[in-house]
């Protein structure tokens, strides 16, 4: 077999197509998983046990069950109940909700990590509770977890071809409709293949400086 330089020419409109997308994608849903993860890992920090209760479970219910049938379930059983979305936003909202579970738990270690005395100082201050948090805790966990983060977020790019399921146009459901409209299979899986690991590996290399760079 012999490779088709012309079939990869053919791709080319598609597969950019569906780099935009999976890119859309992975944009979004990082900032709804770390906005959301932040929600999360504060309710599990409540001391009510009516808000830390309900939380814990919602979360432990998402983080085991797999994404494929989180998907499924928002796009399938949803709209039985009036509440419907595009594919590309039932999408972008699974892979955020499903990874808010874990940087919740990114964001619980980072808070616990931060030095007692900080709290303490922060009360000596009489610093009001939201200006505790977001001027003295929180910068501080941040630093400390952004490239655990990071690593969440090349977790998500490699869960983007699962949106191929609903029909999600990214890039590997872009070659198969390629390859299901001209029967050549290997050029379109092939540059999609690739194409992940030129947007993954630079990315890992990224959190690895970003790691070092804040451990010092």
């Amino acid at each position: 077999m012999t490779w088709d330089w012309s079939a990869v020419a053919d791709f080319m409109p598609r597969f950019w197509e569906g780099v935009l997308v999976t890119l859309q994608i992975l944009v979004l849903g990082s900032l709804l998983s770390f906005t959301l993860g932040l929600v999360w890992a504060l309710g599990l920090r409540s001391g009510s046990r009516l808000v830390r209760w309900p939380v814990g479970l919602v979360t432990e219910f998402i983080r085991n069950t797999p994404l494929l049938v989180q998907l499924f379930f928002l796009f399938f059983v949803l709209p039985e109940w009036g509440v419907q979305f595009s594919a590309l936003t039932t999408g972008t909202i699974a892979i955020g909700l499903h990874y808010s579970t874990y940087t919740a738990q990114v964001y619980r270690a980072g808070i616990d990590a931060v030095p007692a005395g900080q709290w303490e100082a922060a009360t000596a201050l009489s610093l009001p509770a939201h200006r505790t948090w977001s001027a003295v805790i929180l910068p501080q966990a941040v630093r400390r977890i952004a490239p655990a983060l990071g690593n969440y977020v090349i977790a998500m790019l490699k869960d983007t071809p699962l949106l191929a399921g609903i029909s999600v146009l990214e890039m590997l459901q872009q070659s198969r409709l390629e390859s299901a409209a001209t029967f050549q299979y290997t050029e379109p899986l092939t540059v999609v293949g690739i194409a992940f690991i030129l947007i993954a590996y630079p990315a890992s290399l990224l959190v690895r400086t970003l790691e070092r760079r804040l451990a010092r």
